[in-house]
């Protein structure tokens, strides 16, 4: 790999922060648990001598006997498709790597990247999208317990959520925990491609298929052998692209645009969408026989405002990325003020919305504690009641119960949305839901704000039974 004269750093990124240390020019690096490795770990998944860098040129990274193994994972994108490969580093061997290229020890994620010189524009700092999940949320350690299940089978995954609540994020968890994890992710935005290319990304085809075909051309299922693929907003595809896939599905085997012989498929499905694939397919749009291939196991990711508890560590970890990527000497400090507003606010583009947010405030507020202003929060609507706006999440409170069964309108007066963390105070709110809403199911989803998939996923998790509705 050539080399310039931009000096090197190498970016730490754990589940609570980000952080930098620079690199000598030349040397070998020892990375682990121990004080005294160059590169000193504090995650107790990580061994106590778990790696070696060497800065070379060629970069090269070798695992020296750890426990939980070492991956080198590098990313390539384009029209849409981005192509994640994970190779696994057995011990005692190495393998060159590329400034960029994510380096995964137990649960640090470590990337050579060069420093910003001003001298050098070529040289910013790119920081990729590799991710390491936040959880502090219950039911998100319920999730992904569940995650840790689902990935060592082959079964078909479906992720339910809304915009922005880190479906890819927890696409990308299911496949690095599986055992496809040395095979690539493979990702495809199913609503940012024309449906007349479509077809031939996910399918490829053969020279002359069509005007401007002039060699052949793998597939994105091809290009997935042996992992995973991920097809995000797969309820937009098109319903000629859905009886094909299903074909796909059934058959383990693709045809290419254009060609006569069918190839073997070995890959792994993750599908992902904010739309009720139910509703979908009621009204026509979606196929049902697809729909019941895709969902192996549903897992529907809760909305950031459901999950008040990740918000503080998720915009401390976007506020020490940015400051990385930025170039800032030390991070921004988060004001209580600021805190609390984050906290009050609904968040209706969620994680998505919440690093927008973020990455603005650490530039307005130029190095110094970030305060409501730099938010840019005010007036922006919070998809709660102007009370629950003013109020924090955790002090929503049902009224009273009315002496008489109420009138519909009246129920969806007393029941504001809900916005409460897991708990007992959460399930109180959904029995009484119920009991106003005379049991129906939707009904009462819709009166606390969440889908009614999570309303039955609540009534599980807290062990209330499932209510006829009266008659």
């Amino acid at each position: 790999m050539t080399r310039d004269l931009a000096p090197l750093e190498l970016v730490i990124t754990t589940a609570d922060a980000t952080h930098t240390q620079r690199l000598p020019a030349t040397g070998r690096l020892t990375i682990g648990r121990d004080p005294q490795n160059r590169v000193h770990l504090l995650d107790p998944s990580v061994s106590r001598r778990h790696a070696v860098l060497d800065l070379g040129p060629p970069l090269r990274i070798e695992d020296i006997g750890s426990s939980n193994g070492l991956r080198v994972t590098t990313s390539e994108e384009s029209d849409g498709t981005a192509r994640i490969v994970e190779r696994r580093v057995s011990p005692g061997h190495s393998m060159n790597i590329e400034l960029g290229d994510g380096m995964q020890l137990g649960a640090t994620l470590l990337i050579v990247q060069r420093v910003n010189a001003d001298d050098n524009p070529a040289s910013s700092r790119v920081v990729r999208s590799f991710s390491v999940p936040v959880v502090h949320d219950g039911a998100m350690r319920k999730l992904y317990e569940l995650v840790d299940l689902v990935s060592q089978s082959g079964i078909n995954v479906l992720l339910l959520g809304e915009t922005g609540v880190g479906k890819e994020v927890m696409a990308e968890a299911i496949h690095r925990r599986s055992t496809r994890a040395r095979g690539p992710l493979v990702c495809l935005n199913c609503a940012a491609i024309h449906e007349s290319l479509l077809e031939s990304e996910l399918f490829g085809h053969e020279a002359g298929a069509f005007t401007g075909a002039t060699r052949a051309k793998p597939g994105l299922f091809e290009v997935a052998a042996g992992g995973t693929v991920f097809l995000d907003e797969v309820g937009e595809l098109p319903i000629s692209v859905q009886v094909k896939l299903l074909r796909v599905l059934e058959e383990r085997k693709v045809l290419r645009v254009g060609g006569l012989q069918k190839r073997p498929l070995d890959v792994r499905f993750v599908s992902a969408t904010n739309r009720n694939l139910e509703d979908e397919v009621a009204r026509g749009v979606f196929r049902q026989d697809l729909y019941f291939r895709l969902n192996g196991v549903t897992m529907e990711i809760p909305p950031l405002r459901e999950r008040t508890s990740e918000i503080e560590p998720i915009a401390r970890s976007f506020i020490a990325r940015a400051a990385v990527q930025m170039n800032m000497r030390a991070e921004p400090r988060l004001s209580p003020p600021a805190l609390e507003a984050l906290l009050g606010y609904g968040w209706p583009g969620n994680i998505r919305e919440l690093r927008n947010v973020i990455e603005r405030a650490v530039v307005l507020s130029a190095g110094g504690a970030i305060l409501p202003e730099h938010l840019g929060l005010g007036g922006r609507g919070s998809g709660a009641s102007s009370a629950g706006r003013k109020s924090s999440p955790e002090l929503v409170t049902l009224p009273p119960p009315p002496p008489r069964p109420p009138s519909p309108r009246a129920v969806e007066q007393a029941i504001a949305p809900l916005r409460v963390p897991v708990g007992e105070d959460e399930r109180q709110r959904i029995v009484e839901a119920l009991e106003l809403c005379g049991g129906n199911q939707s009904k009462a989803a819709e009166m606390l704000g969440i889908s009614r998939r999570t309303l039955l996923t609540r009534l599980d998790l807290y062990g209330i039974p499932r209510p006829r509705k009266n008659r």
